[in-house]
């Protein structure tokens, strides 16, 4: 018994020498820090609180996600909010993602829209699927699609390559394009054998030559691979119009390096704009010289602001003749997303895309242009509503980009600029990597966009139409200030010229 308590005395022994070293450390830090912040000049609250002040910055960091899980209503969050994720979550799992005993939505607000059923909606029977629509008809090599969302531009470089698989084998189970974004072609776009549109960002990357210019040669190259179906020009993107594209030096790792062709760890900036296209005469001739050596169907990309220079646009092209128009224009949302913008172009420049897309359709529908130029719409199109919207407005197409990364699971950390993405899709990070499955997500990428037709299908036979892109304005009312709505074609009348409208 002496033996044993000899024990016991020794351990306690032990465990309060340990107590009182921790005690005396943990003192020792708080003097430290003390004396830290009160000598401190940067930080006017640590010096006048010290320590204490230092738990503002966590609490202000933890505040984003108490607020995510515990304290923010279903409809609250921006800029995608707990239902709209929820949606595109139990979407790309494949589960039930039906709900009960009302709707969370408030209809009331203005610009909220209400698509208006008829009597007698369309029966499965009597329902048909969407035709293809043809992009390039003037081209060697026109392209057919008929898939009514696609995945918009994010370069490999502000996603990991984990991502850019999942959404290369998932466009290819879906049967929807996978835009390049600005990055260059990877090995990783062409690993599932889907279709690809390559993006031709200010930089250039992937198709410059020494000098920083377009390569021809590079753009044969890139044309030669038959999964490359368009290339598109970006102007500018709704995130940053006006400013070029940012990727951090931390996330340019030796291989997007090599892709690129820029220097490992440095901050790769693209310009504010194509140095060489300065006027629609260069831009159309650009264009014109891209589909020419490349034979595919070429368009450009850019969020609207000013919209007399597309006026004068159309009016340049019906000189030249409608061969030598863009083949298809994308239209991005003043409100969209990307890897790292600055705040100020983020949330003060440039037309969301309720406004801008509308206003498109009509300036092209003016000019006689509307059936030669195939429109895309992209930003914050992630759940049937507002594709269908898309599609009653006069869009031909639906791209999105943050749709698909919930769908691989991100989880709005924001923290895509950071290289630290906890779900491994923007992180060039090995561990992080790790949680995201290729062959998973590429199945949820595929649920995501066949729930997201289905969807917009709902909605088109609840109106009467037969399929999707049969929805038109009158389809859809939009809430306005005095809490009444009007039709989408009384916002925006029918800019048909009256030669061309048909008689009854």
């Amino acid at each position: 018994m002496s033996w044993y308590s000899s024990i016991v005395m020794e351990a306690l022994s032990t465990l309060s020498t340990l107590f009182v070293a921790s005690v005396g450390l943990v003192i020792l830090a708080i003097i430290v820090m003390f004396a830290v912040d009160v000598t401190q000049t940067k930080d006017a609250i640590r010096r006048n609180y010290p320590v204490i002040g230092r738990f503002r910055s966590l609490f202000s960091q933890l505040g984003e996600f108490f607020r995510q899980y515990f304290f923010a209503m279903d409809r609250e969050e921006m800029p995608f909010n707990r239902a709209e994720r929820e949606w595109v979550y139990r979407s790309s799992r494949g589960v039930d993602n039906t709900v009960a005993f009302g709707s969370t939505r408030n209809l009331n607000p203005v610009g909220s829209a209400i698509f208006v059923n008829c009597a007698y909606p369309t029966l499965d029977e009597d329902a048909i699927a969407a035709p293809k629509v043809t992009i390039g008809p003037f081209c060697r090599h026109p392209y057919e699609q008929d898939a009514l969302i696609n995945i918009s531009g994010m370069s490999f470089g502000a996603i990991s390559r984990p991502a850019v698989q999942a959404l290369s084998h998932g466009a290819k189970l879906a049967g929807c394009w996978l835009n390049t974004g600005e990055g260059g072609l990877s090995p990783y776009h062409l690993e599932g054998g889907c279709d690809i549109v390559f993006q031709i960002g200010t930089a250039k990357y992937g198709v410059r030559d020494k000098t920083k210019g377009l390569s021809d040669d590079k753009l044969r190259e890139v044309a030669a691979h038959e999964n490359v179906k368009m290339f598109e020009v970006k102007l500018s993107q709704g995130a940053k119009p006006g400013k070029g594209g940012i990727l951090p030096g931390e996330k340019v790792t030796r291989e997007i390096s090599a892709i690129r062709g820029i220097p490992r760890g440095v901050d790769s900036i693209s310009p504010n704009r194509h140095p060489e296209i300065d006027s629609n005469d260069a831009l159309l001739d650009f264009i014109g010289h891209v589909r020419e050596v490349t034979g595919k169907p070429t368009g450009f990309k850019c969020v609207l602001g000013a919209y007399g220079w597309l006026e004068r646009l159309c009016e340049e092209i019906n000189l030249r003749g409608q061969e030598s128009a863009p083949d298809f224009i994308t239209i991005d949302s003043g409100d969209g997303g990307t890897g790292a913008a600055p705040m100020p172009l983020m949330d003060n420049v440039g037309l969301p895309i309720r406004n801008a897309l509308p206003m498109v359709v009509d300036i092209l529908t003016k000019h006689g242009l509307r059936g030669r130029i195939k429109l895309i719409a992209s930003g914050k199109l992630i759940t049937p509503a507002e594709v269908a919207w898309a599609y009653c407005s006069g869009a031909d197409f639906v791209t999105s980009a943050r749709g698909f990364m919930f769908a691989l699971g991100c989880i709005q950390a924001m923290k895509c600029n950071r290289n630290t993405c906890p779900t491994g899709i923007t992180t060039h990070n090995i561990r992080l990597q790790r949680g995201l499955d290729p062959t998973d997500k590429a199945q949820r990428v595929k649920n995501f966009v066949k729930k997201i037709e289905y969807g917009v299908n709902l909605i088109a036979h609840s109106c009467g139409a037969k399929h999707s892109r049969a929805l038109k304005r009158f389809h859809v009312r939009i809430v306005q200030s005095n809490g009444a709505s009007l039709p989408l074609d009384e916002l925006f009348p029918d800019q048909t010229p009256a030669k061309d409208k048909k008689t009854p």
